[in-house]
Protein backbone atom coordinates (compact mmCIF):
# COMPACT_ATOMS: atom_id res chain seq x y z
CA UNK A 1 0.00 0.00 0.00
CA UNK A 2 2.31 2.91 1.00
CA UNK A 3 5.77 2.53 0.25
CA UNK A 4 8.11 5.08 1.54
CA UNK A 5 8.50 7.00 4.71
CA UNK A 6 10.29 10.56 4.58
CA UNK A 7 11.80 12.23 8.10
CA UNK A 8 11.87 16.08 8.14
CA UNK A 9 12.46 18.34 10.44
CA UNK A 10 11.85 21.96 9.52
CA UNK A 11 9.97 24.08 12.12
CA UNK A 12 8.82 20.80 13.38
CA UNK A 13 8.78 17.29 12.10
CA UNK A 14 6.11 16.00 10.26
CA UNK A 15 6.36 11.83 8.87
CA UNK A 16 4.48 11.43 5.17
CA UNK A 17 3.96 8.49 3.34
CA UNK A 18 3.42 8.51 0.26
CA UNK A 19 0.95 6.69 -2.45
CA UNK A 20 1.97 4.01 -3.83
CA UNK A 21 4.14 4.94 -6.79
CA UNK A 22 8.23 4.76 -5.00
CA UNK A 23 9.23 1.56 -3.09
CA UNK A 24 12.51 3.28 -1.31
CA UNK A 25 13.54 5.37 1.31
CA UNK A 26 14.44 8.96 0.84
CA UNK A 27 17.88 9.09 1.58
CA UNK A 28 18.39 11.80 4.30
CA UNK A 29 18.60 15.18 3.46
CA UNK A 30 20.54 18.12 5.01
CA UNK A 31 17.03 18.83 6.78
CA UNK A 32 16.20 15.59 8.11
CA UNK A 33 16.86 13.25 11.01
CA UNK A 34 16.85 9.89 10.74
CA UNK A 35 13.85 7.00 11.94
CA UNK A 36 15.70 6.20 14.75
CA UNK A 37 16.40 9.70 16.14
CA UNK A 38 12.72 10.32 15.33
CA UNK A 39 11.15 7.43 17.84
CA UNK A 40 14.77 8.07 19.82
CA UNK A 41 13.07 10.04 22.65
CA UNK A 42 9.05 10.79 23.99
CA UNK A 43 10.18 14.32 23.05
CA UNK A 44 11.36 13.50 19.51
CA UNK A 45 8.11 11.09 19.08
CA UNK A 46 6.20 14.51 20.23
CA UNK A 47 7.49 16.40 17.23
CA UNK A 48 6.60 13.93 15.17
CA UNK A 49 2.62 13.96 16.72
CA UNK A 50 3.25 17.61 16.11
CA UNK A 51 3.86 16.68 12.28
CA UNK A 52 0.29 14.95 12.35
CA UNK A 53 -1.34 17.75 13.69
CA UNK A 54 0.18 20.00 10.88
CA UNK A 55 -0.22 17.88 8.52
CA UNK A 56 -4.05 17.68 9.16
CA UNK A 57 -4.67 20.89 7.21
CA UNK A 58 -1.44 21.41 5.17
CA UNK A 59 -1.67 21.42 1.49
CA UNK A 60 -1.65 17.94 0.98
CA UNK A 61 1.43 18.39 -1.37
CA UNK A 62 3.89 19.11 1.27
CA UNK A 63 2.99 16.01 2.81
CA UNK A 64 1.99 13.32 0.46
CA UNK A 65 4.28 13.12 -2.56
CA UNK A 66 2.04 13.07 -5.53
CA UNK A 67 -0.71 15.45 -3.10
CA UNK A 68 -1.71 18.19 -4.67
CA UNK A 69 -2.43 22.14 -3.90
CA UNK A 70 -5.97 21.91 -4.42
CA UNK A 71 -6.63 20.33 -1.14
CA UNK A 72 -5.28 21.32 2.28
CA UNK A 73 -6.17 18.37 4.46
CA UNK A 74 -9.43 18.54 6.85
CA UNK A 75 -9.78 22.49 5.06
CA UNK A 76 -11.14 20.32 2.68
CA UNK A 77 -13.04 16.94 4.40
CA UNK A 78 -14.61 18.95 7.33
CA UNK A 79 -16.91 20.84 5.19
CA UNK A 80 -17.45 18.63 2.55
CA UNK A 81 -19.77 16.89 4.84
CA UNK A 82 -21.99 19.37 4.39
CA UNK A 83 -21.02 20.17 0.66
CA UNK A 84 -22.34 16.02 0.22
CA UNK A 85 -25.44 16.18 1.92
CA UNK A 86 -26.98 18.92 0.61
CA UNK A 87 -27.06 21.19 3.55
CA UNK A 88 -24.10 23.86 2.78
CA UNK A 89 -25.93 25.17 -0.56
CA UNK A 90 -24.64 27.01 -3.69
CA UNK A 91 -26.55 29.54 -4.66
CA UNK A 92 -24.70 30.19 -8.28
CA UNK A 93 -21.99 27.99 -10.52
CA UNK A 94 -19.11 29.49 -9.25
CA UNK A 95 -16.78 26.63 -9.07
CA UNK A 96 -13.35 26.09 -7.61
CA UNK A 97 -10.78 22.94 -6.12
CA UNK A 98 -13.82 20.67 -7.62
CA UNK A 99 -15.74 22.23 -4.83
CA UNK A 100 -18.89 22.33 -7.06
CA UNK A 101 -18.47 19.11 -8.68
CA UNK A 102 -18.67 17.60 -5.18
CA UNK A 103 -21.73 19.51 -4.59
CA UNK A 104 -23.24 17.40 -7.41
CA UNK A 105 -21.81 14.14 -6.62
CA UNK A 106 -18.83 14.21 -9.39
CA UNK A 107 -16.12 13.29 -7.40
CA UNK A 108 -16.32 10.92 -4.47
CA UNK A 109 -18.15 8.47 -7.43
CA UNK A 110 -15.18 8.64 -9.45
CA UNK A 111 -11.79 6.35 -8.82
CA UNK A 112 -9.40 8.59 -10.39
CA UNK A 113 -10.60 12.08 -8.80
CA UNK A 114 -8.72 14.04 -6.34
CA UNK A 115 -10.99 13.58 -3.41
CA UNK A 116 -11.28 9.69 -3.74
CA UNK A 117 -7.64 9.21 -3.97
CA UNK A 118 -5.87 11.91 -1.24
CA UNK A 119 -8.65 11.47 1.28
CA UNK A 120 -7.45 7.62 1.20
CA UNK A 121 -4.06 8.66 1.39
CA UNK A 122 -4.10 11.63 4.16
CA UNK A 123 -5.76 9.40 6.06
CA UNK A 124 -3.37 6.09 5.67
CA UNK A 125 -0.86 8.64 6.19
CA UNK A 126 -1.99 9.18 9.92
CA UNK A 127 -2.37 5.44 10.16
CA UNK A 128 1.11 4.89 9.09
CA UNK A 129 2.87 7.79 11.32
CA UNK A 130 0.83 6.31 14.17
CA UNK A 131 2.13 2.87 13.76
CA UNK A 132 5.54 4.22 13.79
CA UNK A 133 5.08 5.72 17.12
CA UNK A 134 2.86 3.09 18.74
CA UNK A 135 5.54 0.30 17.37
CA UNK A 136 8.45 1.91 19.24
CA UNK A 137 7.11 3.22 21.89
CA UNK A 138 5.55 0.22 22.85
CA UNK A 139 8.08 -2.04 22.51
CA UNK A 140 9.97 -1.75 25.86
CA UNK A 141 13.36 0.42 24.90
CA UNK A 142 12.08 3.44 26.28
CA UNK A 143 11.18 3.65 29.66
CA UNK A 144 7.50 4.51 30.26
CA UNK A 145 6.42 7.19 32.11
CA UNK A 146 3.46 9.76 32.30
CA UNK A 147 4.79 11.58 28.99
CA UNK A 148 5.36 8.62 27.07
CA UNK A 149 2.05 7.28 27.83
CA UNK A 150 0.75 10.41 26.81
CA UNK A 151 1.97 10.62 23.44
CA UNK A 152 0.60 6.45 23.10
CA UNK A 153 -2.26 7.99 23.58
CA UNK A 154 -2.38 10.23 20.82
CA UNK A 155 -1.01 7.84 18.29
CA UNK A 156 -3.82 5.21 19.43
CA UNK A 157 -6.37 8.14 18.70
CA UNK A 158 -5.05 9.54 15.76
CA UNK A 159 -4.74 5.69 14.43
CA UNK A 160 -8.72 5.29 15.46
CA UNK A 161 -9.97 8.76 14.12
CA UNK A 162 -7.98 8.01 10.83
CA UNK A 163 -10.00 4.40 10.53
CA UNK A 164 -13.61 5.72 11.71
CA UNK A 165 -13.38 7.93 8.98
CA UNK A 166 -12.20 5.98 6.13
CA UNK A 167 -14.67 3.26 7.31
CA UNK A 168 -17.42 5.76 6.93
CA UNK A 169 -16.43 6.89 3.58
CA UNK A 170 -15.27 3.76 2.17
CA UNK A 171 -17.66 1.19 3.35
CA UNK A 172 -21.28 0.84 3.76
CA UNK A 173 -23.02 2.07 6.80
CA UNK A 174 -22.88 0.04 9.91
CA UNK A 175 -26.52 0.52 10.80
CA UNK A 176 -27.73 -0.09 7.41
CA UNK A 177 -25.57 -2.70 6.10
CA UNK A 178 -24.51 -6.53 6.96
CA UNK A 179 -20.81 -5.28 9.30
CA UNK A 180 -19.85 -8.91 9.29
CA UNK A 181 -20.03 -9.15 5.33
CA UNK A 182 -19.40 -5.64 4.47
CA UNK A 183 -16.09 -5.20 3.10
CA UNK A 184 -14.64 -2.44 5.09
CA UNK A 185 -11.09 -0.91 4.34
CA UNK A 186 -7.44 -2.91 4.68
CA UNK A 187 -6.15 -2.68 8.00
CA UNK A 188 -1.85 -1.49 8.16
CA UNK A 189 -0.23 -1.92 10.94
CA UNK A 190 3.38 -1.46 9.30
CA UNK A 191 6.02 1.35 10.46
CA UNK A 192 8.46 0.19 7.76
CA UNK A 193 8.61 0.15 4.09
CA UNK A 194 7.08 -1.51 1.45
CA UNK A 195 3.98 -1.07 4.03
CA UNK A 196 1.90 -3.99 2.35
CA UNK A 197 -1.74 -3.67 3.91
CA UNK A 198 -4.11 -7.17 4.51
CA UNK A 199 -6.72 -7.15 2.04
CA UNK A 200 -10.21 -5.07 2.82
CA UNK A 201 -11.23 -6.18 6.08
CA UNK A 202 -14.80 -6.46 7.37
CA UNK A 203 -16.74 -3.26 8.35
CA UNK A 204 -17.35 -5.14 11.72
CA UNK A 205 -13.32 -5.61 11.79
CA UNK A 206 -12.60 -1.93 10.94
CA UNK A 207 -15.02 -0.70 14.06
CA UNK A 208 -13.63 -3.55 16.50
CA UNK A 209 -10.20 -2.33 16.11
CA UNK A 210 -11.23 1.56 16.36
CA UNK A 211 -13.03 0.23 19.06
CA UNK A 212 -9.79 -1.40 21.06
CA UNK A 213 -7.45 1.51 19.86
CA UNK A 214 -9.67 4.11 21.80
CA UNK A 215 -9.67 2.21 24.86
CA UNK A 216 -5.94 1.43 24.56
CA UNK A 217 -5.60 5.17 24.38
CA UNK A 218 -8.08 6.22 27.17
CA UNK A 219 -6.09 3.78 29.68
CA UNK A 220 -3.08 5.27 28.54
CA UNK A 221 -4.70 8.93 29.21
CA UNK A 222 -5.89 8.26 32.72
CA UNK A 223 -1.99 7.42 33.44
CA UNK A 224 -0.30 10.11 31.30
CA UNK A 225 0.38 14.17 31.19
CA UNK A 226 -2.81 15.89 31.28
CA UNK A 227 -3.26 18.36 27.80
CA UNK A 228 -2.26 21.68 28.87
CA UNK A 229 -5.31 24.35 28.52
CA UNK A 230 -5.35 28.23 28.20
CA UNK A 231 -3.96 28.59 24.65
CA UNK A 232 -5.39 27.70 20.64
CA UNK A 233 -2.41 25.07 20.01
CA UNK A 234 -2.91 22.89 23.55
CA UNK A 235 -6.59 22.26 21.45
CA UNK A 236 -4.76 20.68 18.90
CA UNK A 237 -3.23 17.87 20.67
CA UNK A 238 -5.56 14.68 21.31
CA UNK A 239 -6.29 13.97 24.87
CA UNK A 240 -8.64 11.72 27.02
CA UNK A 241 -11.36 13.79 26.02
CA UNK A 242 -11.13 13.43 22.47
CA UNK A 243 -11.15 9.58 22.78
CA UNK A 244 -14.22 9.62 24.86
CA UNK A 245 -15.43 11.80 21.93
CA UNK A 246 -14.08 9.60 18.85
CA UNK A 247 -15.77 6.56 21.31
CA UNK A 248 -19.16 7.62 21.08
CA UNK A 249 -19.45 8.86 17.57
CA UNK A 250 -18.42 5.16 16.89
CA UNK A 251 -20.87 3.83 19.55
CA UNK A 252 -23.65 6.14 17.95
CA UNK A 253 -22.19 4.97 14.01
CA UNK A 254 -22.63 1.20 15.26
CA UNK A 255 -25.89 1.31 17.25
CA UNK A 256 -24.41 1.02 20.49
CA UNK A 257 -26.57 3.27 22.36
CA UNK A 258 -24.96 2.70 25.93
CA UNK A 259 -21.67 3.10 25.12
CA UNK A 260 -22.56 6.63 22.81
CA UNK A 261 -24.04 8.20 25.63
CA UNK A 262 -21.94 7.09 28.63
CA UNK A 263 -18.40 8.28 26.01
CA UNK A 264 -20.43 11.42 25.32
CA UNK A 265 -20.85 12.45 28.77
CA UNK A 266 -17.61 11.52 29.66
CA UNK A 267 -16.10 13.98 26.85
CA UNK A 268 -17.58 16.74 27.61
CA UNK A 269 -17.11 17.60 30.92
CA UNK A 270 -14.50 20.20 30.96
CA UNK A 271 -16.30 22.15 27.88
CA UNK A 272 -19.24 24.22 29.12
CA UNK A 273 -21.44 25.39 26.20
CA UNK A 274 -20.83 28.78 24.61
CA UNK A 275 -23.20 31.82 25.51
CA UNK A 276 -25.01 33.52 22.61
CA UNK A 277 -21.69 36.00 22.18
CA UNK A 278 -19.34 33.15 22.05
CA UNK A 279 -21.66 31.08 19.28
CA UNK A 280 -22.19 34.40 17.16
CA UNK A 281 -18.25 35.39 16.99
CA UNK A 282 -17.58 32.83 13.93
CA UNK A 283 -16.79 29.35 15.15
CA UNK A 284 -12.99 30.37 14.04
CA UNK A 285 -10.90 29.57 16.97
CA UNK A 286 -10.33 26.62 19.31
CA UNK A 287 -10.81 28.95 22.52
CA UNK A 288 -14.45 28.97 22.06
CA UNK A 289 -14.90 27.45 25.27
CA UNK A 290 -17.21 24.25 24.08
CA UNK A 291 -14.07 23.35 21.70
CA UNK A 292 -12.41 19.92 22.77
CA UNK A 293 -10.29 19.32 19.35
CA UNK A 294 -9.54 21.30 16.91
CA UNK A 295 -6.70 22.60 14.37
CA UNK A 296 -4.84 25.84 15.56
CA UNK A 297 -4.00 26.76 11.87
CA UNK A 298 -0.86 28.82 11.85
CA UNK A 299 -0.60 31.58 9.71
CA UNK A 300 2.37 31.33 8.17
CA UNK A 301 1.45 28.74 6.97
CA UNK A 302 -2.05 29.96 5.01
CA UNK A 303 -3.49 27.66 2.69
CA UNK A 304 -5.16 31.35 1.19
CA UNK A 305 -7.85 30.06 -1.27
CA UNK A 306 -7.70 25.96 -0.10
CA UNK A 307 -9.23 26.84 2.92
CA UNK A 308 -12.38 25.84 4.93
CA UNK A 309 -13.67 29.36 5.36
CA UNK A 310 -13.32 29.82 1.49
CA UNK A 311 -14.97 26.82 1.25
CA UNK A 312 -18.13 27.76 2.87
CA UNK A 313 -17.75 31.34 4.78
CA UNK A 314 -19.34 34.18 3.34
CA UNK A 315 -16.93 36.66 4.76
CA UNK A 316 -13.86 34.98 2.75
CA UNK A 317 -12.91 37.56 0.28
CA UNK A 318 -12.39 34.97 -2.62
CA UNK A 319 -14.06 33.94 -5.74
CA UNK A 320 -15.81 31.12 -4.97
CA UNK A 321 -17.62 32.77 -2.01
CA UNK A 322 -18.13 36.30 -3.72
CA UNK A 323 -20.27 35.03 -6.66
CA UNK A 324 -21.33 32.04 -4.85
CA UNK A 325 -22.53 32.71 -1.48
CA UNK A 326 -23.38 29.54 0.23
CA UNK A 327 -27.03 29.20 1.74
CA UNK A 328 -28.43 27.21 4.23
CA UNK A 329 -31.47 24.58 3.45
CA UNK A 330 -34.28 27.11 3.73
CA UNK A 331 -36.96 24.45 5.25
CA UNK A 332 -34.21 24.04 8.30
CA UNK A 333 -34.25 27.91 8.93
CA UNK A 334 -37.28 28.67 8.96
CA UNK A 335 -37.97 26.33 11.23
CA UNK A 336 -35.83 27.89 13.76
CA UNK A 337 -38.44 29.81 16.63
CA UNK A 338 -37.77 33.73 16.58
CA UNK A 339 -36.80 32.62 20.55
CA UNK A 340 -33.55 30.88 19.42
CA UNK A 341 -30.83 33.23 19.10
CA UNK A 342 -28.91 30.56 15.75
CA UNK A 343 -31.68 32.15 13.66
CA UNK A 344 -29.56 35.02 13.82
CA UNK A 345 -26.72 34.06 11.86
CA UNK A 346 -29.28 33.15 8.77
CA UNK A 347 -30.40 35.84 6.38
CA UNK A 348 -33.31 35.47 5.02
CA UNK A 349 -34.42 38.86 3.90
CA UNK A 350 -30.65 39.05 2.53
CA UNK A 351 -31.62 40.73 -1.26
CA UNK A 352 -30.25 38.73 -4.26
CA UNK A 353 -27.70 40.79 -5.56
CA UNK A 354 -25.95 38.64 -8.15
CA UNK A 355 -27.40 38.44 -11.43
CA UNK A 356 -25.86 34.67 -12.10
CA UNK A 357 -27.40 33.72 -8.96
CA UNK A 358 -29.13 29.89 -10.11
CA UNK A 359 -32.63 30.27 -9.25
CA UNK A 360 -32.92 33.33 -11.58
CA UNK A 361 -33.69 35.89 -8.64
CA UNK A 362 -30.53 37.70 -8.88
CA UNK A 363 -30.60 41.42 -9.05
CA UNK A 364 -33.15 43.92 -8.54
CA UNK A 365 -34.71 43.64 -11.76
CA UNK A 366 -35.54 40.51 -10.70
CA UNK A 367 -36.41 41.31 -7.58
CA UNK A 368 -39.20 38.64 -6.15
CA UNK A 369 -39.30 39.78 -2.26
CA UNK A 370 -41.81 42.44 -1.10
CA UNK A 371 -39.78 43.85 1.46
CA UNK A 372 -37.93 46.14 -0.78
CA UNK A 373 -40.14 48.04 -2.39
CA UNK A 374 -37.40 50.45 -4.44
CA UNK A 375 -34.35 50.04 -6.04
CA UNK A 376 -32.42 52.35 -3.26
CA UNK A 377 -34.23 50.21 -0.75
CA UNK A 378 -32.35 47.02 -2.18
CA UNK A 379 -29.32 48.47 -2.58
CA UNK A 380 -29.16 49.91 0.77
CA UNK A 381 -30.29 46.78 2.51
CA UNK A 382 -27.01 45.06 0.71
CA UNK A 383 -24.52 48.10 1.84
CA UNK A 384 -25.70 47.29 4.99
CA UNK A 385 -24.84 43.68 5.16
CA UNK A 386 -21.90 44.12 3.28
CA UNK A 387 -20.74 46.86 6.32
CA UNK A 388 -21.92 44.66 9.37
CA UNK A 389 -20.09 41.66 8.18
CA UNK A 390 -17.14 43.28 6.69
CA UNK A 391 -17.54 42.19 2.94
CA UNK A 392 -15.88 43.62 0.12
CA UNK A 393 -16.88 45.20 -2.53
CA UNK A 394 -17.81 42.43 -4.87
CA UNK A 395 -19.32 39.94 -2.68
CA UNK A 396 -22.77 39.32 -3.46
CA UNK A 397 -25.62 38.82 -1.28
CA UNK A 398 -28.32 36.19 -1.05
CA UNK A 399 -31.70 34.97 0.73
CA UNK A 400 -30.78 32.64 3.63
CA UNK A 401 -27.11 33.13 3.32
CA UNK A 402 -25.15 32.39 6.37
CA UNK A 403 -22.72 34.19 8.62
CA UNK A 404 -22.45 31.41 11.26
CA UNK A 405 -18.90 30.75 10.43
CA UNK A 406 -17.18 34.23 10.42
CA UNK A 407 -13.48 34.85 9.66
CA UNK A 408 -11.08 37.09 12.47
CA UNK A 409 -10.38 39.41 9.82
CA UNK A 410 -13.86 39.38 7.42
CA UNK A 411 -12.98 40.57 3.95
CA UNK A 412 -9.66 39.03 3.42
CA UNK A 413 -8.01 35.37 2.71
CA UNK A 414 -6.40 34.42 6.37
CA UNK A 415 -6.88 30.59 7.61
CA UNK A 416 -8.66 30.72 10.85
CA UNK A 417 -8.82 27.61 13.29
CA UNK A 418 -10.57 24.54 12.11
CA UNK A 419 -13.23 23.06 14.71
CA UNK A 420 -13.29 18.95 14.72
CA UNK A 421 -15.51 19.05 17.87
CA UNK A 422 -17.33 20.26 20.76
CA UNK A 423 -19.17 19.99 23.69
CA UNK A 424 -23.01 20.49 21.80
CA UNK A 425 -21.94 17.26 19.93
CA UNK A 426 -21.93 15.26 22.54
CA UNK A 427 -25.26 16.40 23.85
CA UNK A 428 -26.74 15.28 21.06
CA UNK A 429 -25.41 12.05 20.94
CA UNK A 430 -25.91 11.44 24.55
CA UNK A 431 -29.77 12.55 23.54
CA UNK A 432 -29.66 10.33 20.49
CA UNK A 433 -28.18 7.65 22.23
CA UNK A 434 -30.94 7.77 24.98
CA UNK A 435 -34.02 7.73 22.45
CA UNK A 436 -32.77 4.94 20.67
CA UNK A 437 -33.54 3.10 23.67
CA UNK A 438 -36.53 5.12 23.83
CA UNK A 439 -35.61 6.62 27.13
CA UNK A 440 -37.67 9.41 26.58
CA UNK A 441 -36.88 11.11 30.26
CA UNK A 442 -33.45 10.65 29.55
CA UNK A 443 -33.18 12.03 26.03
CA UNK A 444 -35.09 15.53 27.63
CA UNK A 445 -32.81 15.58 29.96
CA UNK A 446 -29.99 15.51 27.44
CA UNK A 447 -31.50 18.30 25.42
CA UNK A 448 -32.05 20.41 27.83
CA UNK A 449 -28.82 21.85 28.31
CA UNK A 450 -28.07 22.72 25.20
CA UNK A 451 -31.84 23.89 23.90
CA UNK A 452 -32.39 26.33 27.06
CA UNK A 453 -28.41 27.88 26.56
CA UNK A 454 -29.65 28.58 22.54
CA UNK A 455 -33.60 28.87 22.96
CA UNK A 456 -35.23 31.74 25.38
CA UNK A 457 -38.58 29.61 25.26
CA UNK A 458 -36.87 25.60 24.89
CA UNK A 459 -39.01 23.11 26.61
CA UNK A 460 -37.92 19.27 25.54
CA UNK A 461 -40.92 17.90 27.55
CA UNK A 462 -42.97 18.90 23.99
CA UNK A 463 -41.28 16.09 22.39
CA UNK A 464 -42.83 13.28 24.47
CA UNK A 465 -42.29 10.33 21.94
CA UNK A 466 -39.55 8.66 20.22
CA UNK A 467 -40.78 9.49 17.16
CA UNK A 468 -40.84 13.30 17.90
CA UNK A 469 -37.54 13.16 19.41
CA UNK A 470 -35.90 11.94 16.81
CA UNK A 471 -37.28 14.05 14.60
CA UNK A 472 -35.90 17.21 17.19
CA UNK A 473 -32.80 15.97 17.23
CA UNK A 474 -32.54 16.29 13.58
CA UNK A 475 -33.54 19.47 13.80
CA UNK A 476 -31.16 20.45 16.55
CA UNK A 477 -28.02 18.22 14.64
CA UNK A 478 -28.92 19.90 11.49
CA UNK A 479 -29.34 23.42 13.10
CA UNK A 480 -26.17 23.52 15.97
CA UNK A 481 -23.78 21.25 13.99
CA UNK A 482 -24.67 23.18 10.68
CA UNK A 483 -21.36 23.89 8.29
CA UNK A 484 -19.70 21.27 10.71
CA UNK A 485 -19.50 18.63 8.02
CA UNK A 486 -21.42 16.09 10.06
CA UNK A 487 -24.71 16.04 7.56
CA UNK A 488 -23.14 13.27 5.27
CA UNK A 489 -22.65 10.43 8.35
CA UNK A 490 -25.49 11.92 9.75
CA UNK A 491 -27.83 10.86 6.68
CA UNK A 492 -26.28 7.69 6.30
CA UNK A 493 -26.85 6.88 9.97
CA UNK A 494 -30.60 7.50 9.52
CA UNK A 495 -31.06 6.14 6.05
CA UNK A 496 -32.07 9.31 4.52
CA UNK A 497 -31.59 10.49 1.04
CA UNK A 498 -31.84 13.92 -0.42
CA UNK A 499 -34.39 16.16 -1.76
CA UNK A 500 -34.16 19.51 -2.57
CA UNK A 501 -37.54 19.73 -3.80
CA UNK A 502 -39.41 18.48 -1.00
CA UNK A 503 -41.44 20.23 1.71
CA UNK A 504 -41.75 23.59 -0.61
CA UNK A 505 -37.89 22.96 -1.32
CA UNK A 506 -34.35 23.87 0.23
CA UNK A 507 -33.52 26.84 -2.16
CA UNK A 508 -31.08 24.99 -4.03
CA UNK A 509 -31.27 24.79 -8.29
CA UNK A 510 -32.38 21.52 -9.88
CA UNK A 511 -30.19 22.95 -13.00
CA UNK A 512 -27.59 23.44 -10.53
CA UNK A 513 -27.31 20.47 -8.56
CA UNK A 514 -28.04 17.63 -11.43
CA UNK A 515 -28.50 14.33 -10.18
CA UNK A 516 -27.95 15.43 -7.20
CA UNK A 517 -30.76 17.56 -6.72
CA UNK A 518 -32.19 14.67 -5.52
CA UNK A 519 -30.88 11.37 -4.05
CA UNK A 520 -31.49 7.85 -2.67
CA UNK A 521 -31.35 6.83 0.26
CA UNK A 522 -27.95 5.34 1.44
CA UNK A 523 -29.45 1.85 2.21
CA UNK A 524 -29.92 1.06 -1.18
CA UNK A 525 -27.95 3.74 -3.18
CA UNK A 526 -24.25 2.50 -2.98
CA UNK A 527 -23.39 6.18 -4.82
CA UNK A 528 -22.89 7.63 -0.93
CA UNK A 529 -19.80 5.26 -0.56
CA UNK A 530 -17.00 6.64 -1.87
CA UNK A 531 -14.93 4.70 -4.79
CA UNK A 532 -11.51 2.89 -3.81
CA UNK A 533 -8.53 4.70 -5.97
CA UNK A 534 -7.61 3.56 -8.74
CA UNK A 535 -3.84 3.91 -7.84
CA UNK A 536 -4.57 2.01 -5.04
CA UNK A 537 -5.92 -0.52 -6.73
CA UNK A 538 -3.30 -0.95 -9.05
CA UNK A 539 -0.21 -0.61 -6.58
CA UNK A 540 -1.80 -3.18 -3.85
CA UNK A 541 -1.68 -6.83 -4.44
CA UNK A 542 -3.79 -7.28 -1.94
CA UNK A 543 -7.06 -5.42 -3.60
CA UNK A 544 -8.61 -5.97 -7.05
CA UNK A 545 -10.60 -4.19 -9.36
CA UNK A 546 -13.68 -6.68 -8.02
CA UNK A 547 -12.76 -4.90 -4.52
CA UNK A 548 -14.18 -1.85 -6.11
CA UNK A 549 -17.29 0.43 -4.25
Amino acid sequence: MLKKIKLMLLVIVAITITSCQDDFLDTKPTDAISAADAFATAENMQLVLNGLHRGLYAQLQTILPGGSSSRSGNHYWIPIGDNLAGGLIHSASANNLGWRDEMQWNSHTVETSLTTELLWYHRYNIIASSNAIINRATDGTIPEDDRLREIIGQAYTYRAYAYLSLIQHYAKGYLIGSPSTDPGVPLLFSSDAPFTSAPRSTVQEIYNQIALDLDTAISNFENATARPTGNAFDKSQLNIDVAYGLKARMALSTGDWQTAADAAIAARQNYPIMNEEDWKSGFNTTLLPEVIWGSNVITTETTFFRAYFYLMSNTFNGSQIRNNPKIADRRLVDAIPDTDYRKDVFLVDAPNSNGSAANGEGSWDNNTNPLYTTEEEFDAAIASIKSEYGLASGHNTHPYMHFKMKQKNPGGTDPDDIIYMRSSEMYLIEAEAKTMQNDISGAQEALRPLGEARDTAYDPTVFDTQEKLMDHIKFQRGLELWGEGFGYTDKIRWDEGIDHGADGGSGASEVLYQDAFRQERPSVNNDWIFKIPQAEIDANPNISSSDQN
